[in-house]
């Protein structure tokens, strides 16, 4: 089973939106705070390596001398899930023999960086959160719905609330 970057940030953010995004059901293309996001990615930190993307299932955002990886982010609303995402990352290349140790997860607007070191217990949370998202993939129906305050910026808000 393939899982991206983005399946395991929407696992951290919620179930449901992951399963939707799972069944070709996106919505970001429309939404107003993801056309910003990219916009602030395509304009942030053009002169480093940037999107490199690996087996068509990690879209990292930079890579320094392939030791590094960094992840931008546009607020720090959910800390964990892009954490989470940037250690899958790391994680996906140390299984392609690409012997990374930490990533960077930027915040131009705010002008902040947070340092993200992988560990050998990271690893062990991963496989473990890999399984439960292959769970969510695999039911037949949609995770139900729940209201949190990160709702309603979310792009699927009107598709699970309206």
């Amino acid at each position: 089973m393939r899982i991206t970057g983005n399946m395991v940030n929407y696992y951290f953010v919620c179930p449901r939106k992951l399963w939707l995004f799972s069944r070709e059901l996106r919505f970001e293309e429309n939404n107003e705070r993801v056309a910003l996001g990219k916009i602030l990615d395509e304009s942030s930190y053009d002169r480093n390596n940037k999107h490199v993307m690996v087996d068509n299932v990690v879209n990292i955002d930079i890579i320094q001398h392939w030791q590094v990886i960094h992840e931008i982010k546009r607020t720090r609303a959910i800390d964990k899930a892009a954490e989470w995402q940037l250690k899958y990352y790391i994680y996906y290349l140390r299984k392609k023999g690409i012997q990374i140790d930490k990533g960077i997860i930027d915040y131009p607007l705010l002008k902040e960086r947070v340092t993200i070191n992988y560990t050998s217990a990271d690893e062990s949370k991963m496989k473990t959160i890999l399984n439960k998202i292959s769970g969510i993939l695999c039911q037949s129906q949609s995770p139900s719905a729940k209201k949190k305050s990160i709702c309603k910026s979310c792009a699927y808000y009107e598709y699970c609330f309206v």
